[in-house]
């Protein structure tokens, strides 16, 4: 037969119940006191390239990490056709706002400083085409798989003897407008998988979709598939970046 705690021995469990709550309690509260104090010190941080130092020194901290383990020779997931959807999402119209037509558009390569080779969509249309269909994936979190075909960027740059260009650390890619703008790291950019797309859903793109021609990167978000493509040009510096100076991640892969 169990016996009955005495009076003294539940007063001392009461007791020791009390402190254990109470010491629970302070450090709950010094553990939130230190979060706010922390955030209250973040908000108070220097800005830099778009967002809080703080932040930023995370988000470059982890591009040097996705970068150093980055391997060129790990392709994207690829699906059948008829998997891909026929309503394919837009993403943003950010550089699409100006008419334009396939015979005034040319795509600008500024191969050094007063150099610029100026290519026509038939020009390129003429190098070998790759078919691609993949999960497009959207920073916002949503994904498609989607269809698209065009050079990958990797033979666009051997057939034009960019052979000194492709050694530097980054391609930079700009709308006609200029008002949208990408930096990609070159291994990314070299990556097989890696298209300057003029097709998509076996058709010409359409208008909200970069028509004539766009990148298709499948190794990152899609905020770096910069559609509309109007000028190419390289550099050992990081490039500017639309949405990097809005404090999102420059590398933004996945």
């Amino acid at each position: 037969m169990n016996k009955r705690p005495s009076l003294q021995e539940q007063d001392l469990s009461n007791k020791q119940l009390i402190k254990k709550t109470l010491v629970a309690f302070i450090l709950f509260a010094l553990f939130g006191t230190a979060v706010w104090n922390t955030f209250k010190w973040i908000k108070r941080q220097p800005q830099d390239a778009g967002a809080l130092k703080p932040l930023r020194k995370t988000l470059s901290f982890n591009e040097r990490v996705f970068s150093s383990i980055f391997d060129t020779s790990q392709l994207v997931k690829e699906y059948p056709v008829g998997q891909a959807v026929k309503r394919v999402r837009v993403n943003g119209m950010d550089g699409l706002r100006d008419s334009v037509s396939e015979e005034t558009w040319r795509l600008k390569v500024v191969r050094a400083p007063g150099d610029t080779l100026q290519l026509t969509l038939n020009d390129i249309k003429k190098l070998p085409k790759k078919e691609l269909v993949f999960d497009f994936k959207c920073i916002e979190g949503w994904d498609q798989v989607t269809h698209w075909a065009g050079v990958p960027l990797k033979t666009f740059m051997q057939h034009f003897h960019l052979n000194g260009q492709s050694k530097m650390k980054y391609v930079g890619l700009q709308t006609p407008d200029n008002h949208y703008y990408v930096g990609i790291d070159m291994a990314s950019a070299l990556h097989p998988q890696t298209l300057l797309c003029y097709e998509m859903n076996s058709a010409p793109l359409p208008l909200n979709q970069g028509f004539p021609l766009r990148l298709i990167i499948p190794v990152k978000y899609g905020i770096k598939h910069l559609k509309r493509i109007g000028t190419m040009f390289f550099s050992n510096d990081k490039p500017a970046d639309y949405w990097a100076e809005r404090g999102y991640d420059y590398y933004a892969g996945h």
